[in-house]
């Protein structure tokens, strides 16, 4: 009897210890588990994160690019980039910059493809050579002179060269800039035809 007994105590001893270190490898195995997912969601939100920098990141550059050419060409100040880097942002944040962005590319475009006076330095054009005419000392569908790219298109001549090298609007403009202070007299005989002079 004292044999069985014994026994008896040892099984349930037995048990107990068994179900103790069961009880803690599965608290260890649940903590490991929780872990593991912290840490593929935390891997995951960096990995949204960057990828958002990238693709959100190209976005707004390129829309950035766009609205200060036009606004360099149109003589006009330009949009500041804002105040906080891209990295600093949440990718909801850089979604909405980008969004930003593209609404200002679009509403600068847009302004860009209506000069004030387009229809008459059109009529100008008519009258002058082809838009991408060489014949120096002129150069264009305006035929401005190498002087007068540099004092009124000076960004575009020192990005792209001589005017022959300008699209036909980028031309337009910076003959708009010109018309503010010197007017049409530039092209005297073909401001005349079109009667602006």
């Amino acid at each position: 009897m004292r044999h069985s007994l014994t026994a008896a105590v040892a099984l349930v001893a037995l048990t107990v210890a068994t179900g103790t270190a069961l009880g803690a490898r599965s608290d260890q195995q649940q903590l490991r588990t929780q872990q593991t997912q912290q840490s593929q969601t935390a891997q995951t939100a960096q990995t949204t994160r960057h990828k958002a920098l990238v693709y959100y990141g190209g976005e707004i550059s390129r829309f950035q690019k766009e609205t200060w050419h036009w606004q360099r060409v149109m003589g006009k100040k330009l949009t500041p980039a804002g105040g906080r880097r891209l990295a600093e942002l949440t990718p909801t944040a850089i979604q909405r910059a980008a969004a930003q962005w593209r609404q200002r590319s679009a509403a600068v475009h847009k302004t860009a493809k209506h000069p004030p006076h387009m229809s008459q330095f059109l009529c100008i054009h008519h009258y002058e050579g082809s838009w991408r005419d060489t014949g120096a000392p002129y150069f264009g569908g305006l035929q401005m002179d190498v002087s007068f790219q540099q004092a009124y298109g000076r960004w575009l001549y020192a990005k792209k060269g001589t005017a022959n090298h300008w699209s036909p609007l980028e031309q337009i403009w910076v003959a708009e800039n010109a018309l503010k202070s010197r007017g049409f007299w530039p092209w005297p005989n073909t401001a005349r035809y079109c009667g602006l002079l």
